[in-house]
Formats: structure tokens, sequence, C-alpha cells
């Protein structure tokens, strides 16, 4: 069907702000059902290739589709403010109802989005829009707090400043000349006002109000509206799907494939045909279809195995597996006791220390793989196994299949009144390469709750339970089933304030595994790979590319050294040509957590016909056992001769409270 593209449209906000918008209409006269995708990562260029894979085979399927800059962002008017907030989701139930009132429109409306869209998706069919009848979401969470690139199990996350360097850059780019005149001014506006995120998020260091505003987990009964909820393994937002599927009242399903950080059919790892999945749901609930997209299983997944796994992208092993039912019938709970010699039937009354260097993680591989160009994927944990509190099972004398979240209970008892414990669970092969399954920290203060951690009293005897992320994996015969235990995992979890001991008490610490077992395999109905797709053809001036370099200085601090050049090209259809790149430098003394340190520096660039634009941003945090110290600083020029409009910079001190 041919497509007929708006390249920008304005939509006007009740109190009068507009906000951009690109749209992709069928070419048939009919009024039809629309989909929306509403991000603040700038229509004309940031996501323009990848919208194009997607909106237009969607109008291609008979929908409208419309592509929305959040305010403040992208050619936008307004001010951003901070994500996921009250007038971001309320100017969308303001777009949605806009796009309802099209003469292209039906009034029936579906939502996708990945990541943020993903978010701010389930976060409007929780305020019930009566537009709203579907949602596709991608790569998402259900609770801010616990699942998201801030805290996790109470610990803060690197990527909380990490994030916050990103949309620092992110939010200093100009609105492009040609469809805003009064650019310079705008853009003199979001230079002085871009909000300190890093400092902000910071601020809020338990699950509060802040936290539960946006997180759906609060009260499930809100969402009326059919969700189907995607992810990868190699992601980080992996608890969503599953957890909406067990929850939600209302038509939900859930797919986990092996994909990473992006939309499944540009995966690079075993791409998928995410098309027909997206169009087989909104087919469903939006065009009302008798397609049977409510009779798929629950829950369809790759079923991971042991891949020698590398750095570098690379194709995963395993199969695909479906549960009619979720929770499923067929995923038990299996018990085994932690003991000196790795794992046992009975209950041992030893005691074990863990006391992990600050460094261990460095395996880990980066937070949230997808965001950077290759070099971030978990490699063979065996060097941080090597210096962590490891319990091996025996060789397997026949597979073992895991589908859930496993669950670490024990006892335990430390000599500060602050620490960490990281739970990892590893599948080692007969060669001793150790493949993480699946991992989580817990910020040991937080024993109780997340709403009201407790400094801890040397000494005293302690019980809590790490509940690790989803994961679906099949060990083979003849692995082990490795639970490692660390007190540190850098970088992907800022450190305590000071090196801590951490004692378990094995009487009162078991391991909890989902185990699957299945007598007759249902069909999958899995998604088949990737079908063709438009792709919008850009003029490539800078070939993309990124290196990766670990190091020890001769003071003994261990560094991690980033740089992904995202590459610069010119888009034919306006004529814009933008470049940008980003370096991240990680640094840790192994013996004093206190050491931590993160740089990065963006770059971005924007040309056209004469006129030319530029930012470049630089953002810090370290800290001491009191607090946590950021700065960042940006530079803005234009024209050719590289004139400063502003340069400014901004320090706060946050206490680290018990983090």
């Amino acid at each position: 069907m041919p497509v007929n593209v708006i390249e920008n449209e304005w939509v006007t906000m009740p109190d009068g702000r507009r906000l951009a918008a690109r749209i992709w209409l069928p070419e048939a006269n009919d009024p039809a059902p629309a989909i929306l995708e509403y991000l603040p990562y700038r229509k004309r260029d940031g996501t323009a290739q990848r919208d194009e894979t997607t909106h237009r085979v969607f109008a291609e399927a008979g929908y409208a589709c419309v592509r929305v800059d959040i305010a403040g962002t992208g050619d936008s008017e307004g001010q951003f403010d901070d994500e996921y907030s009250e007038q971001e989701l309320s100017d969308g139930e303001a777009v949605l109802a806009w796009i309802a009132d099209q003469i292209w429109c039906n009034g029936d409306i579906g939502m996708i989005g990945i990541s943020w869209g993903g978010f701010n998706g389930l976060q409007l069919a929780y305020r019930r829009p009566p537009e709203l009848k579907a949602v596709v979401s991608v790569a998402s969470t259900v609770d801010r707090y616990a699942d998201d690139i801030h805290y996790m199990g109470g610990c803060l996350l690197s990527d909380n400043v990490n994030w916050a360097s990103q949309m620092f850059a992110y939010l200093t780019r100009p609105a492009d000349p040609k469809l805003r005149p009064d650019w310079r001014e705008d853009w003199i506006r979001r230079l002085e006002r871009v909000p300190f995120s890093a400092a902000e998020w910071l601020s809020h260091q338990t699950r509060n109000a802040y936290w539960k505003h946006g997180s759906v987990c609060q009260d499930w009964p809100k969402i009326e509206t059919p969700v189907l909820a995607i992810t990868g393994w190699a992601d980080a937002y992996v608890n969503a799907p599953p957890a909406l599927v067990e929850n939600l009242s209302v038509p939900a399903k859930a797919i986990i494939g092996p994909w990473e950080h992006r939309y499944a059919h540009i995966s690079k790892l075993d791409p998928a045909d995410f098309h027909s999945e997206v169009i087989g749901w909104f087919d469903r609930w939006l065009k009302l279809e008798e397609n049977g997209a409510e009779d798929l299983p629950d829950y369809r997944t790759f079923m991971q195995e042991h891949f020698d796994p590398k750095a570098r992208n690379s194709p995963r092993k395993g199969r695909w597996i479906a549960e009619a039912t979720w929770p499923s019938p067929n995923v038990a709970d299996r018990i085994w006791h932690l003991a000196p010699e790795g794992f046992s039937e009975v209950v041992s009354n030893e005691v074990m220390s863990v006391n992990s260097p600050a460094h261990l993680g460095r395996s880990g591989g980066y937070f949230c793989p997808g965001m950077r160009i290759d070099n971030e994927l978990a490699e063979d944990q065996g060097p941080d196994d090597a210096i962590s509190l490891c319990f091996d099972s025996a060789p397997l004398e026949e597979p073992l299949e895991l589908l859930g979240r496993p669950c670490l209970k024990f006892a335990f008892s430390v000599d500060k009144p602050t620490a960490q414990l990281v739970a990892r669970l590893c599948d080692v092969s007969p060669e001793g390469i150790s493949q993480r399954i699946t991992y989580r920290p817990l910020n040991l203060t937080h024993f109780k709750s997340h709403e009201e951690p407790e400094v801890l009293e040397p000494g005293r005897i302690y019980e809590a339970e790490i509940l690790l992320n989803e994961c679906a994996h099949r060990l083979r015969a003849g692995h082990i089933l490795r639970l490692a235990l660390s007190t540190s995992y850098w970088p992907i979890v800022w450190p305590a304030a000071q090196k801590s001991e951490v004692t378990l008490h094995l009487q009162g610490c078991t391991l909890h595994l989902p185990v699957r077992e299945v007598d007759l395999e249902p069909d999958p109905a899995n998604p088949d790979p990737a079908q063709d797709f438009p792709e919008l053809w850009f003029e490539e001036l800078r070939s993309p590319s990124c290196t990766s370099t670990r190091q020890m200085n001769g003071n003994g601090v261990l560094t991690l050294d980033t740089f992904d050049d995202y590459g610069k090209g010119r888009d034919p259809g306006h004529g814009l040509v933008t470049g940008s790149d980003v370096r991240m430098h990680y640094a840790i003394h192994p013996d004093d957590p206190a050491t931590a340190r993160f740089e990065s520096s963006w770059r971005f660039t924007f040309e056209r016909d004469g006129w030319e634009a530029a930012i470049e941003t630089e953002s810090t945090m370290h800290c001491d056992a009191r607090n946590f110290y950021l700065h960042r600083r940006l530079r803005a020029t234009e024209s050719a001769e590289k004139k400063e409009v502003m340069t400014k910079e901004w320090s706060e001190t946050i206490p680290r409270g018990l983090l």
C-alpha cells in the first residue's frame, strides 16, 4: 500500500505549546486506526532511520503512524523537565486526543515504543485515556526504582550518571532552523535550563513518591488496555514482560528473544520479524480482526544455552519455547542449600565470608547492551568468579532448565554499617568457561524495605533475599551451575562507601531455582526471521566505529575507556548533516571503593547550507565515604568559525546516605 509522509506537523497543546510530529499515512481515503510513538530523541535526525524501518511498514499495513517529539526536545516547543513527568504524560494524553480528532484517524490508537517509549506507553495506559486501545511495550519497566537505569536492589547503578550525561547532551541540541525560525532563542533557553538530572535522580535514593510516579505496578488493575511486552535476554530490561502477563487482568502477552536493546528486526543478535508481531497485535485490538492474538501462549521465549560468551556481538545458542499460561504449572521451585562444598540436600551450620576487591565486575559488560556500537556484552565470568565466593554444583547428570527468577535467601552479618551483596548465577562449561545466566545486587541496608532502609549493626545476624533477574537458560549435562557472590560489581554497580566483609550463616542460606520440566513441548509460536524492511537512505560522511581499552595505571588504578563514534551523515530529504561521538572513562582502585570515578564527554555537530552548530558536554562523578560529587560543563558554538554561544558549568554535592 502506498504511503504519504508529512515531514512535520504541529500538535498544539491546551496551553498553546506546539509539539512536532512526523506522520505516515496509508494512501486509502478512509479514516484508519493510528499508532503513536512519543520520544525525546528527535524525529528529524535522532531516530529518523529507525522510524523508517517501522512506521512505513505499519502504514503499509493500514495504520496512520505518528512520531512525536516530547516538549523541549527535537523540534518541539516548551521546556523539558524530567523523564516521565506529569507534563510529559498529560501532553501525551493531549496528543492522543489530537490524533483521534484528525480526519485521517478513526479514533482508535495504539502506542509503541522501546525503552522510553515503552515506559510512557504503559504509563499512559495506566491513565486510561479513552483513545488508547492497545500497547506494544519493548524493553520497559513496571517499577522505575527497581528496574531502570538508576537503582537495582537499592544499589546505585553507574548508569544513573552515565544516562544523565547522555540526556544532558541530548537536551542541549538545537531545533532545526528550517522548522523553527526561533531556533536560536529556543536553543539558548534549552542551554540555560537543561535539568541536572544526575543530581535529581541521585537525591532520591529510596523507593519514594518520586519513583512510584510512573510505576504501573503500584496499581495493576488501572491498566485496561491489552499489552504486548517484548524484550531480549541481552537487554537490561528483562523483568517487565513476565510481570505484566502475571499481573494484568486484560489480555497481555510476553516475548523475550535473544536480543539487545534494539527493536528485534534490527538486532545484531539473531534479528526477528518484529513487524508481524506488532501488526498482528494491533490488528486484533485496533481493527478488531479475529486473528487469534489473544490465544497465543502467554509467554514465548528463547531458552538460551552456553555459547562461549564474548564482548562482541555474536549469535546466541538455544531454542524457542512457549508457556500457554504464566505463571506456568511446568515451573517448580527447587531448593538447594548452600554448603562449603557447594550445594547440599542438608543444612550446613558453617559460616563463610566474602570481601571482594572493588574492581570485581569487569567481565560483566555494559549495563544495557544495544546503546553502544559493539564491545558491550558480558564475557567469560571466570576472572570475576576467581575473586568471588562461589558455590558450585556437581557436574549435572542431566540437563537443567531454568525459567523465571531464581531467589537467594540468606542469613548474614557484616563488619560495617553499610554493605552490598551481588549474586550471579553462571553456567560453567566442562572447559571452565563461565557464562552469566542472571544477576542482581542488594544494598544490605535494604534487607527489609527499599522505602525505609536501616543502618546495619556489625555482628548482628539479619535475613534477606535477592530475587535475581528473569532468565531462561538450559544447562547441558556435564555443565556446572555456579552461584557467585561478591561485595562489588563495578562498573555496573557503584560501590559501597567502604570495603566490607559479609559473613553468610549457611544454616539460613538457600538457593531457589525455577526449574522447568515439560513432557511434550508445545508449539513455540516463535517470531519468524526478520523480513525485508524499508530503510531511509542516508549519505554517510563518516563511518561509525568504537573501541574499548582496559589498563592499570602506575598507582594501581584500573581503568576502562570506551569511544563510540556514531558517524556523520546527511539526510537527503531535508539536507541536515549530523554527527556525534562519546567517550567514557571508568576508574577504581581495587583496594578502595571510594576511588570510583566516571567521566564522559559527548559531541554533536549540525550543518546545512552555511549554518553550523555544535555541542560539547562533559560530565563527571566521584565520591568519598560521605558524598557524591557531580560536575558538568557544556560549550555551544555556531558557524564554521566555532563562535561561542554559551559555556556553562554546574556542580552538585549529594550526601550518599546509605548507598
